[in-house]
């Protein structure tokens, strides 16, 4: 990677992860990608190039790819699982059509493109536990069809047109930095701010409930390593199981009580964010991208239960 354009550089992942990789290759070498009404502001934009780079405008994507010599095009443009069931029109448009037109950018200008799916491109019928990498997917949300299509369409590019895609099908992730937007694991942050603001916590989710989660810096070193990776020993490309640990409401409940004893946590179930995570793995096996490009995450739920609550309480108190 020289030259990378981060589209949605904006977003939960975008924004940090433009920052990371600016932090690595150098401010100038990252353009940070937006769309109208959704401006990078302060360091984003004031610390390297920052250009309009809508997925649905495939001419306005090619523009910059050729204006900033772009060979890595890291795709996060994507509507979350709650949000796309609300707008299927607009997710399809964003997530599959958006898609389409990155992928010929990147073959008509030899880029390499890193577009992640998730856990919701699993369904009801794939094993639960120790969810293998290659097994029946099924999603019935339009939030996982899209990430399967994704998957398909990447793996497509690459055998056809020798384009470069690369992928991760990321868990819940959690982050202090920018807030989540309508995903089904969110509560998951939202638990941390309402421990460090003192208010009891209303959980979306029953008791019991497994998902996949990871902390955003390993989610970071994850999208990156895979594409700094030696091709000749990726056997897969779109898209990798990658995991750092998995728990349910009650179990990082828990965790953070031994920080503040006195925080509380009441249910009251939201009926469609329960059905998709009952859909969702309770727990991925990530061995094949443990072996084919060393995959290992950093925090596992205590030591990001400390970090979090350590930068919140700077964040939103100043301590």
């Amino acid at each position: 990677m020289k030259n990378i354009l981060v589209i949605g550089s904006t977003g939960q992942i975008g924004s940090e992860l433009t920052r990371e990789l600016r932090r690595r290759y150098g401010n100038t070498h990252v353009v940070a990608g937006y769309i109208a009404g959704a401006e990078p502001k302060g360091e984003l934009l004031e610390a390297g190039p920052a250009e309009l780079a809508d997925v649905t405008n495939g001419a306005q994507i090619a523009e910059v790819v050729k204006k900033h010599h772009i060979d890595t095009i890291y795709n996060l443009a994507a509507l979350l699982s709650v949000v796309a069931e609300s707008k299927p029109k607009l997710a399809w448009k964003i997530g599959i059509d958006g898609l389409w037109n990155i992928l010929e950018v990147a073959r008509e200008n030899q880029c390499a493109v890193f577009t992640p799916s998730s856990i919701g491109s699993f369904g009801k019928h794939t094993p639960h536990r120790g969810t293998p990498q290659d097994t029946i997917q099924r999603p019935q949300t339009m939030y996982g069809i899209t990430k399967v299509t994704t998957e398909m369409l990447s793996d497509y590019y690459q055998r056809k047109y020798g384009v470069d895609t690369r992928a991760v099908r990321f868990p819940g992730i959690i982050s202090y930095v920018t807030p989540p937007g309508g995903g089904t694991t969110d509560y998951a942050v939202d638990i941390y701010y309402s421990a460090v603001r003192r208010e009891k916590f209303v959980c979306p989710l029953h008791e019991g409930t497994l998902l996949d989660m990871m902390y955003m810096p390993d989610a970071l070193k994850a999208a990156i390593t895979i594409m700094e990776a030696d091709p000749t020993k990726l056997v897969h490309h779109n898209a990798f199981n990658v995991t750092a640990m998995s728990f349910a409401p009650e179990t990082i409940y828990a965790e953070i009580r031994k920080h503040r004893p006195d925080f509380e946590m009441v249910y009251d179930v939201d009926p469609l964010k329960q059905a998709i995570a009952d859909s969702w793995p309770d727990k991925m096996d990530d061995t094949c991208a443990r072996r084919e490009w060393g995959w290992m995450p950093d925090y596992d739920l205590k030591r990001m239960t400390i970090d979090m609550l350590k930068n919140l309480e700077i964040k939103l108190n100043g301590k």
